[in-house]
């Protein structure tokens, strides 16, 4: 019998090695040295503040032991000194969250990080009540599939089934944490494009009024004094033939926002059914999210992004011989 030599027995050997990192027995970890700006805070204020982290992730990270302070296991109230260096388990997603459905996305901007669709109108952001397939997230569910990479669908703001244009997506916690925290504290820009019943007066201006669920229609909601803060800037871009299209900028997300507040106003979007009035020209109310604007939260560098109108937009701009920059 030849026995193996100490040659083929490293070879052997560092190959179990590789094969347990394969089968994911070594762990992932992200590092981060703690600077002068920083020194002082707790571990837990750390996570909160500086990576935004969630309570219920530092949760799940102590739970794992998956947050290390100098390659020791780190109390969360332990404060921590300039260059030390902290790491954090990285959470790796174990499924979409929803069911992958193949179906048509067009892609406005992908990367590591985030991804930004056109929603076409029509079509719910995600699954919601006993709808659970045909939405947005199902194909992108798809999509993250077909690329082999296993990214839970997380969207960071919603459009109205019937409202088309530019949706954001983190495809990971982290980046999640950071949109979540741009867009609480109004650091995403996002324009839209309003066809309206009515010429606007004054033409520019904001609408500052409350927003709140109708005391008899839990589907809908109204301006009301007990509502919350709404805010919505907005300018004529031009009017014809008794209609007008508008730019409007979010400060607040409120549920149907831009719906409520034109409606409010009496001038009500072209087609909306449930705050106006619906219209031949198109399947549901003539609003677009034109733009989305944001400071990458990685790459320190801003994204701006533009969704081209759709056929049956351009058809109630034409209808009405209403002009735009996109056209």
């Amino acid at each position: 019998m030849v026995l193996p030599n100490l040659a083929t027995i490293f070879i052997l050997l560092t190959f179990k090695y590789l094969l347990r990192i394969g089968t994911g027995d070594m762990k992932r970890y992200l590092s981060y040295t703690i600077t002068d700006v920083h020194q002082g805070l707790t571990v837990e204020a750390y996570l909160k503040q500086v990576l935004n982290y969630s309570g219920r992730t530092i949760q799940k990270l102590t739970r794992k032991k998956g947050i290390l302070l100098n390659k020791k296991n780190a109390f969360l109230k332990k404060n921590v000194n300039s260059g030390d260096v902290l790491k954090i388990l990285s959470l790796e997603d174990t499924n979409f969250g929803v069911e992958p459905e193949q179906g048509p996305i067009e892609i406005l901007y992908e990367d590591n990080y985030l991804i930004v669709l056109n929603k076409p109108s029509g079509l719910l952001v995600h699954p919601t009540g006993q709808t659970s397939h045909g939405t947005l997230s199902n194909y992108l569910a798809y999509h993250y599939q077909q690329h082999g990479a296993i990214c839970t669908v997380r969207p960071i703001h919603r459009l109205d089934r019937d409202t088309s244009g530019c949706v954001l997506f983190a495809k990971d916690r982290r980046t999640q944490a950071y949109l979540d925290k741009f867009l609480k504290e109004g650091e995403i820009k996002r324009t839209y494009h309003a066809v309206v019943m009515g010429n606007i007066d004054p033409s520019n201006g904001t609408i500052n009024l409350p927003i709140g669920s109708h005391p008899a229609k839990p589907n809908r909601r109204v301006v009301t004094e007990a509502g919350d803060p709404a805010i919505t800037h907005y300018h004529e871009i031009c009017t014809s033939s008794g209609v007008s299209l508008l730019e409007l900028i979010l400060e607040t997300g409120r549920t149907h926002q831009i719906r409520v507040h034109l409606s409010h106003l009496g001038h009500p979007i072209v087609g909306d059914r449930m705050y106006g009035k619906r219209s031949d020209l198109i399947s549901g109310q003539a609003l677009h999210a034109i733009s989305l604007s944001f400071l990458h939260p990685f790459e320190q560098r801003v994204i701006s992004l533009e969704a081209p109108y759709s056929s049956s937009y351009l058809r109630v701009l034409e209808a009405y011989a209403l002009r735009s920059e996109q056209q």
